[in-house]
């Protein structure tokens, strides 16, 4: 924990890339490396949804409703920065006598590069969420910053953007929206319709994040609807992935509602079909489908500290045993 609503967690893909050389999807898709990735949240208590899949636990566990409010009371941007980057090289501090870690990794992981905005809650509820990213900004992280889309007023405002703003998205029409997503009030729907159409002014690119349910929103119906909404929003990037029965998911959804790798990959390939997308890449351990509008995408965030052809090779080799270990 940091100040009082922030949190730092090690990512499991940090462990991967350090003892055996194994990188997160978003290595392969944009070049995060992810040793140097920092896991953080600065809204660690709040969210105005309780959505299904989420493997987070959230006090909605305890039969308490989500309550939409906007907390007064926030930590200095500067002070959650500087304590996020302390906290990320405390949590892999031992990593320097750990067996088969490359020296040269680990020295790497000591110096962040990146940070994802994400974690737990719902960021965009932090007031200070220019700041924040202007601070990671000015220690030269890049920012990944993932949303809901349920405060478009936040997003349209921000002075400085995130280095890649990501929306993720299950539901497809407002009555799944409520089922699934359980929001606070009834109007984050039309705040997540007012964010994808705001999308296209932004400079950085754009992601939208479809988690794939099986039973639930991998049918016609929600393929139809989310072509509207996608060709509105036009990113520059779709990430079609599969929801996975780990966490807390574990007591709300059944194992049978996570799809396998080859459900995904079709799937994307109808949404691709449907909104002139191309498929450029994929990760079958974290069965996670990479759609752009760009042909060739050429966007690298970062420098992994091995080659393209050999994150492709880990990923073949690796597919068999992830998908068998359910690697998110």
């Amino acid at each position: 924990m940091i100040g009082s609503h922030s949190a730092v967690k090690k990512c499991y893909w940090v462990h991967k890339a350090l003892t055996e050389k194994m990188f997160c999807y978003k290595a392969k898709f944009y070049g995060i490396e992810s040793h140097r990735c920092i896991q953080f949240s600065p809204a660690v208590l709040w969210c105005w949804n309780y959505c299904l899949h989420c493997w987070r636990y959230r006090v909605e566990d305890w039969n308490t409703k989500t309550q939409l409010r906007v907390p007064e009371n926030t930590d200095d941007p500067r002070m959650l920065v500087d304590m996020a980057i302390r906290e990320h090289k405390r949590t892999i501090s031992g990593y320097r006598r750990y067996p088969n870690v490359d020296p040269t990794a680990y020295r790497e992981a000591m110096t962040p590069k990146h940070v994802a905005i994400s974690l737990t809650g719902e960021p965009t509820l932090y007031l200070r969420l220019d700041e924040l990213i202007e601070e990671f900004h000015k220690r030269n992280l890049t920012t990944f910053l993932v949303t809901r889309g349920i405060r478009p007023e936040i997003l349209a405002n921000l002075r400085v953007e995130p280095t890649q703003l990501y929306v993720s998205i299950e539901a497809f029409d407002e009555h799944s929206y409520a089922k699934f997503n359980n929001p606070a009030s009834s109007i984050l729907w039309q705040k997540t319709l007012e964010t994808l159409e705001i999308l296209p002014s932004f400079t950085c690119p754009t992601v939208i994040r479809i988690t794939l349910i099986r039973g639930f929103n991998m049918n016609a119906e929600a393929s139809e609807k989310w072509t509207k909404l996608l060709l509105k929003a036009y990113p520059t990037f779709i990430e079609v992935k599969a929801y996975m029965h780990i966490g807390v998911s574990t007591t709300r959804l059944t194992r049978n509602d996570m799809p396998s790798h080859d459900e995904v990959k079709k799937h994307a390939q109808v949404l691709a079909n449907m909104i002139g997308y191309s498929i450029v890449s994929e990760s079958r351990a974290s069965r996670v489908v990479l759609l752009s509008r760009i042909e060739k995408p050429v966007i690298r965030y970062g420098n992994p500290p091995i080659s393209w052809h050999d994150i492709e090779k880990i990923d073949e080799e690796h597919d068999e045993y992830n998908s068998a270990q359910e690697v998110v």
